[in-house]
């Protein structure tokens, strides 16, 4: 099941996409949205009668969590070695305001404090209940779906603040979408799926989630051993080798196999 956040104009609404999905899990031209009562992390999916083009809406941030967004860093040992770091022994996390979270579409504000900004492609994970010192083996049980998201990080303040926070901290440094994927497995991840980013249109990133040191169930784990994890919380599973510069008037696209595209362009922050 595909749940989006969309607008029509009005006031946001949660439903579910319908129709056929290729293997990247791009949906038909025909596809269309079915709107549901409320919040599906509270009331559930309930189904409502209205359906609207999926070319007619406004796609959202499938999800604004309620407190917060939980990064891995170096989590693929290409990536690491790129950036000049050693592998990590245990997943190394930081945080997020919810702030940075904005949708398919919405800009990337690129912020005077920065002169180096990249992207970051991964698979996120969002998080379905309250749930605390969860066993890797139970991990499916808090697991809500996964998304897509952008990491955006300011590499020069990453370096020179050596913590990460104001680097993946600004508004629009969180891009998520363009749904929540509910019916995929962690073992698919595990097995691998393609995660790649696009650059104006130039692949720049071309990983595999086979290729994690951490897996998502282990991920869980760690993270709800050390804060208790909310409905709605996201957890970003780290990026492969490739990351790079964005300039202002670029347009990320970032794909993970069965899930679908996030595509965002980068603007000027005024």
């Amino acid at each position: 099941m595909r749940i989006c956040r969309f607008s029509t104009g009005e006031e946001p609404r949660f439903g579910v996409v319908t129709g056929e999905v290729d293997e990247f899990g791009q949906p038909a031209e025909d596809s269309v949205v079915v709107a549901l009562a409320g919040d599906p992390l509270y009331v559930g999916v309930k189904v409502l009668e209205e359906q609207y083009p999926l070319g007619d809406v406004r796609l959202l941030a499938p999800i604004i969590p309620r407190s917060k967004v939980v990064g891995i860093g170096r989590n693929y040992a290409a990536h690491a070695a790129e950036m000049g770091n050693d592998l990590p022994a245990e997943p190394l996390m930081f945080l997020k305001p919810n702030t940075t979270v904005v949708g398919p579409g919405d800009p990337i504000f690129y912020p005077p404090q920065t002169s180096n900004l990249h992207y970051e492609g991964e698979l996120a994970v969002v998080i379905g209940r309250i749930c605390r010192d969860v066993p890797a083996e139970q991990a499916t049980d808090v697991i809500f779906g996964y998304t897509i998201a952008n990491d955006v990080t300011a590499r020069d303040l990453q370096r020179s603040d050596v913590q990460f926070t104001r680097a993946k901290g600004f508004d629009s440094f969180c891009p998520l979408g363009p749904w929540i994927e509910t019916d995929l497995d962690p073992q698919a991840f595990i097995d691998g799926r393609q995660v790649q980013t696009f650059l104006n249109g130039d692949v720049v990133q071309d990983g595999s989630t086979a290729d994690m040191i951490f897996d998502v169930p282990t991920l869980v784990a760690h993270v709800s051993s050390v804060m208790t994890l909310l409905p709605g919380d996201v957890i970003l599973t780290g990026t492969p080798e490739g990351v790079g510069p964005m300039q202002v008037g670029d347009e990320v696209e970032i794909s993970v196999a069965g899930i679908g595209s996030l595509t965002n362009p980068v603007a000027q922050r005024s």
